[in-house]
C-alpha cells in the first residue's frame, strides 16, 4: 500500500466526516419539523434555520462520492453496484427534501405547506438512516464474490445490525440538529428542542449499548484493531456524555460540537474498522483492499495537487457563508407564508 492510497482513503473518510457534522444537523431540524413545531409559523422559523446551509453542506456528499470514484474506482463499483436500490432510494430522499423548501415556499394553500413539511421531514429521516444502514452493512460483511460483484439477498441488507445502525445514526443526526435549532433560535421552540434533547439523550446511550454489542458480534473490529476500536468507542460514548452535559446545563454551543463530534467519531469508527479494506466479504479472500482498489499513482498524485488547491477554497466559503449567517433567527420576522 502506497502513501497516496493510504493518503486518499483518509481523505475519503474526512469527507464523509465533515458531510455527517454539517449535514447531520440539516437532517435533525428537518425530522424536528413534525416533532417540536405545533404550526406552520414555528415550522417556517425551523425551516429559515437551516435555509443558507442545506445545499452548500450536501456538495459534501457528491465530493465524497467523487472522489472515490476518482481515487478508488473498484471500491466505488462494487459499492453503488451492490448497494444500488438503497443509495437509490437515499437519492429520492435528498430530491424530496430539496424541492421541499422551494415548493413550501411557493404553495398557496395551508394543505400545501403541510405536505412539503411532510415531504421535509420523511426526506430527512430516510436520507440518515438508508445511509446509516449502507455503513453497517459495509463493515459487516457482504456476500462478494472474486470479481467484486455482490450477490446478496434481502437479509444481507436489512437485518438486525443495519437497522440499529440506521436508527443509530438517525437519532444522532435529530440530537444534532436539536442543539442547532439551540443555538439558532429563541423561545418557545428553543426550550422544546432542549427539553426533547433531555428525553433522548438516555435513549441514545441505550442504542449506543446495542450498537457496541453488534459491532463486538457482527464484525471483526476488535479481534483486528482492537485498541483503536476500543479507544474510538469509549470517544463515541464519552462526548456522547459531554453533549448531555451540554443539554441538562443549557451549554447549546457545548451540546452542538459534541454531537457533530460523535458523528466523526462513528465515521472515524467505521473507516478505521474497514482498514486495509475498502469492502468486507464474507469469504476473506474475497475482500476488497485498498492497495488493489485505488487508481494509478499518477491519478492520485494529479488528484492529491487538485485537492490541495481546492479543498481549502471550498473550506474557506463555508466557513464564511457560517460567519456571515452566524445571528439567530429572528422569529418575529418568519412569517408562515414565505
Amino acid at each position: 500500500m502506497s502513501s497516496l492510497q493510504l493518503l486518499w482513503f483518509f481523505l475519503i473518510g474526512l469527507l464523509f466526516s465533515v458531510f455527517f457534522f454539517l449535514e447531520g444537523f440539516d437532517y435533525g431540524v428537518g425530522m424536528a419539523l413534525r416533532l417540536i413545531a405545533h404550526n406552520e409559523q414555528e415550522r417556517g422559523e425551523l425551516m429559515q434555520s437551516i435555509g443558507p446551509h442545506w445545499d452548500g453542506n450536501e456538495v459534501w456528499l457528491i465530493t465524497a462520492g467523487g472522489a472515490m470514484f476518482a481515487s478508488f474506482p473498484y471500491w466505488y463499483a462494487s459499492l453503488f453496484s451492490g448497494f444500488y436500490i438503497i443509495l437509490f432510494l437515499t437519492l429520492f430522499a435528498l430530491i424530496l427534501r430539496g424541492v421541499s423548501f422551494e415548493f413550501r415556499a411557493h404553495a398557496l394553500s395551508p394543505a400545501g405547506k403541510k405536505l412539503w413539511g411532510w415531504a421535509l421531514s420523511i426526506g430527512s429521516l430516510c436520507a440518515p438512516f438508508l445511509l446509516g444502514m449502507m455503513f453497517t452493512d459495509l463493515v459487516k460483511g457482504m456476500p462478494l464474490d472474486a470479481g467484486g460483484n455482490i450477490r446478496g439477498g434481502f437479509g444481507d441488507y436489512v437485518n438486525l445490525f443495519s437497522i440499529v445502525g440506521g436508527v443509530a445514526v438517525a437519532l444522532l443526526c435529530l440530537l444534532h440538529g436539536l442543539n442547532f435549532i439551540r443555538l439558532k433560535l429563541t423561545g418557545e421552540l428553543r426550550q422544546r428542542a432542549q427539553a426533547l434533547t433531555k428525553i433522548l439523550y438516555p435513549v441514545l446511550f441505550v442504542g449506543l449499548v446495542a450498537f457496541a454489542g453488534l459491532l463486538l458480534w457482527q464484525t471483526d473490529f476488535f479481534s483486528k484493531r482492537p485498541l483503536s476500536s476500543w479507544l474510538l468507542l469509549i470517544l463515541i460514548v464519552l462526548l456522547s456524555v459531554v453533549a448531555t452535559y451540554g443539554a441538562y446545563r443549557d451549554k447549546e454551543g457545548l451540546s452542538f460540537i459534541a454531537s457533530g463530534a460523535t458523528l466523526i467519531g462513528v465515521v472515524a469508527l467505521l473507516f478505521n474498522g474497514l482498514f486495509p479494506r475498502v469492502m468486507v466479504g464474507n469469504d476473506p479472500l474475497h475482500s476488497i483492499l485498498i492497495a488493489n482498489a485505488s487508481s494509478t499513482e499518477y491519478t492520485l498524485g494529479v488528484m492529491t495537487i487538485v485537492a490541495a488547491i481546492l479543498v481549502p477554497i471550498v473550506l474557506a466559503y463555508t466557513i464564511w457563508s457560517y460567519f456571515v449567517f452566524n445571528q439567530r433567527v429572528d422569529t418575529k420576522k418568519v412569517v408562515s407564508d414565505k
